[in-house]
């Protein structure tokens, strides 16, 4: 059954928020607009409101992740260049921003991000109707890369589980890459490579914690999550449909292997880690501590219940372990 349209605010009229999954893009959520018992005052909702962008481009060659975020009461960002046949990260830059000058990300998924220090800038803007375009300079690491598609985005709603009230997120499918990417003193080419964001809005507690999963092909992507969102934003992309799974069940194994499965049996995936990204911040006021591990995805999944199984063999993508005090 296909998802609902996304609505084009997540707080309804009532001032509660519109709590399920959905596709396409939403507008800007009018949290200040929540009811009881998701009201939160206004200093409240300027320390926990947290917004972050992030992109990942994914070629045989290269994967290439990076983020914009902004917590309410600070910024920061990082990005990174994993070179496959190296096996190895041969870029990374990750700073601490300046309240209210280093960064922005906009309050939809189509405003795009922007963070800027010397020396240091990354720009996500949109490029059509169902585009963006990518810039990142930081000495002799550049990218310039455009992406898109007309596959539906998932947008989830729904209550936190860690002393926050409310959040969304739009999580994209494969979309068709182009560009270049300079890195480790090797310029890669991006055409035929598949991008994907994660736009995330919400009134997040003081700690979180979460696993995520994200791999995506041409008409195929999985979109996993356990923690503080529960299963909400759990989806399959297959052939053109999204399709909703339900909660992620999620081991790691002594070879450092993640087995996974969804409870509803749409899904048994084996996830083989090719590198690690670590990220680590310790800030007098706030810590974060990121292990983004990247590789290959293989198992299969499927439609409904009742569906046959098809085979995922070779999916690139990542699955994350995060925590952070912010």
């Amino acid at each position: 059954m296909s998802l609902p349209a996304a609505p084009l605010d997540v707080v309804g009229a009532d001032g509660l928020p519109l709590c399920g999954r959905y596709q396409g893009l939403a507008g800007a959520p009018g949290w200040e607009r929540l009811a009881p018992p998701f009201a939160r005052g206004a200093l409240w909702r300027r320390l926990h409101h947290k917004r972050w962008h992030f992109v990942s481009l994914v070629t045989d060659e290269l994967f290439v992740g990076l983020v914009v975020i902004d917590i309410g009461w600070n910024n920061s960002a990082f990005a990174y260049a994993f070179d496959r046949t190296l096996g190895k990260v041969v870029e990374a830059f990750s700073p601490v921003g300046l309240p209210a000058l280093t960064a922005e990300v906009g309050a939809t998924v189509a405003a795009g991000a922007r963070f800027a220090m010397p020396g240091r800038r990354i720009v996500i803007e949109a490029d059509g109707a169902c585009g963006h375009r990518l810039r990142l300079r930081a000495g002799n690491f550049r990218i310039d890369a455009e992406y898109g598609g007309p596959a539906p985005s998932l947008l989830a709603v729904g209550p936190v589980f860690d002393g926050g009230a409310v959040h969304s997120t739009q999580k994209s499918p494969g979309l068709l890459l182009h560009g270049t990417a300079d890195a480790g003193g090797r310029r890669f080419r991006l055409d035929g490579g598949v991008a994907s964001y994660d736009y995330s809005n919400g009134m997040l507690g003081r700690r979180s914690a979460w696993r995520w999963i994200s791999a995506h092909g041409r008409g195929l992507g999985v979109n996993l999550q356990s923690g503080y969102f529960g299963d909400a934003e759990n989806a399959l992309w297959l052939d053109g449909e999204l399709i909703a799974l339900g909660a992620l069940d999620c081991r790691i194994e002594a070879d450092g292997a993640w087995a996974m499965t969804t409870d509803d049996g749409l899904l048994a995936l084996r996830f083989t880690p090719e590198g690690t990204r670590r990220d680590d911040k310790q800030l007098l006021l706030a810590s974060s501590h990121l292990c983004q591990h990247l590789g290959c995805f293989d198992g299969w999944v499927r439609a409904a219940a009742d569906a046959p199984k098809r085979a995922v063999t070779g999916l690139s993508g990542l699955a994350e372990d995060y925590r952070a005090r912010w």
